[in-house]
């Protein structure tokens, strides 16, 4: 392997015929996928082991990336996720005393190809005009047109089930919660409920919420059938977030077909149109996608505005929604997309952004207490329970890593 420090010539090529050149920092090769951008300032580490960016290339907006280096403790998935990061600027020292590795060091040992030198606010303007677009990054290829050639074939986005890639194969379970160092624990001493998690690429934060309510969790992947899901005996079931196209993962959808009204759900992302879709939804492709740290959402039952971490790409179609039982009670301020339903009769809770950050801000980590609460009730979330929860948030909207 290159040692990291090397820099190379690297080529970004996109499907429009964009060509961007810089240095490489990390792994060498030729890696392919959709290119997107994250508008977030901090938390570069937690995106790039962001299994919902399995087959992306992720543009960071921020111009200095790599300022505190990498640590064992923040990743969001047991390796990076990305197939290649952009940046303006990588960081010549770490300066966090949580550092164990710089982060080029860290991509090097993974095998993901970084490149640092380009304009990213110049790329993140031209995605959001012409939309998320296919594209190569390399190390190894010094043609321009080879490369646009190569950026041309990439598959699309849409019809990509690309959560096989990332689901766990068999069962397992989890137990860490938050340490307490940065937050007052809300979780008594014994679990209360027994919860059964759908990963189909799960971030380890929303297992740390889980554990924090209350929960004891249970894995299972995403393919197992309704009755071996309830073998477990749940007092509720999660869906987590992931990559792809919702609607190409049919087993996952097939599963929750089962499960709808026989025991309260809870989705995130992914599990957010995942349930929209096993309800009769149906979901479509945003034009650039929402990724960042500060996406600002309106819950509707409550009438107060929330700032979220999101990352997504695509989206349940709110009128099919309705149509299914679904009632909105979260709504995007920048596009008016749906952000959030509850089901009119079930015990089901969707959300399309991550109330558990990792990174973020943490305005909506009340859900998790929702679900909790739902679990118990066996019904949706009301407008006045999402208040009450809000308003008992306090301390644990603070920072928890």
């Amino acid at each position: 392997m290159t040692p990291a420090h090397s820099s190379h010539p690297c080529i970004l090529a996109l499907e429009d015929g964009t060509v961007m050149s810089g240095l490489s920092f990390g792994a060498e090769g030729t890696r392919a996928g959709e290119v997107v951008f994250n508008t977030a300032m901090t938390g570069y580490q937690e995106i790039i082991t962001d299994p919902s960016y399995c087959g992306q290339i992720v543009t960071m907006t921020y111009p200095l990336i790599g300022n505190y280096g990498v640590n064992h403790d923040d990743v969001e998935s047991d390796r990076p996720q990305v197939r290649g990061l952009v940046i303006k600027e990588l960081a010549r020292r770490p300066s966090s005393f949580r550092a164990t590795m710089r982060l080029e060091d860290y991509l090097a040992q993974n095998d993901v190809i970084g490149l640092q030198g380009i304009d990213t606010r110049c790329l993140a303007k031209k995605l959001r005009i012409d939309g998320a677009l296919r594209g190569v990054i390399t190390t190894e290829l010094d043609d321009p047109g080879e490369c646009i050639r190569l950026a041309r074939q990439v598959p699309s986005m849409n019809g990509a089930d690309l959560v096989k890639l990332v689901a766990p194969k068999k069962a397992g379970v989890w137990s860490q919660g938050f340490d307490g160092t940065l937050t007052s624990l809300r979780r008594d001493a014994d679990h209360r409920h027994n919860v059964v998690a759908v990963d189909c690429g799960m971030k380890r934060n929303i297992l740390r919420h889980l554990v924090d309510v209350g929960c004891a969790v249970a894995i299972v992947p995403p393919n197992v059938s309704a009755a071996e899901l309830l073998d477990h005996r749940p007092d509720g079931v999660f869906v987590s977030n992931g990559p792809g196209d919702p609607a190409a993962v049919n087993y996952a959808i097939d599963l929750l077909r089962g499960l709808v009204g026989r025991i309260p759900i809870f989705g995130i992302c992914l599990g957010h149109q995942l349930l929209g879709l096993a309800m009769g939804a149906t979901t479509f492709k945003l034009k650039f996608g929402h990724r960042g740290a500060n996406q600002p959402v309106r819950n509707l039952t409550t009438g107060r505005v929330e700032i979220t971490s999101q990352n997504h790409g695509f989206a349940v179609d709110q009128g099919s929604l309705q149509k299914a039982g679904g009632t909105p009670t979260h709504a995007n301020l920048n596009d008016g997309t749906l952000e959030g339903f509850v089901h009119r009769d079930l015990p089901i809770l969707g959300v399309q952004f991550h109330p558990e950050a990792g990174p973020g801000p943490h305005d909506a980590s009340y859900l998790f207490d929702c679900f909790a609460r739902m679990m118990v009730t066996g019904k949706a979330p009301t407008g006045t329970e999402m208040a009450e929860a809000q308003s008992t948030q306090g301390d644990r909207s603070m920072l928890r890593k």
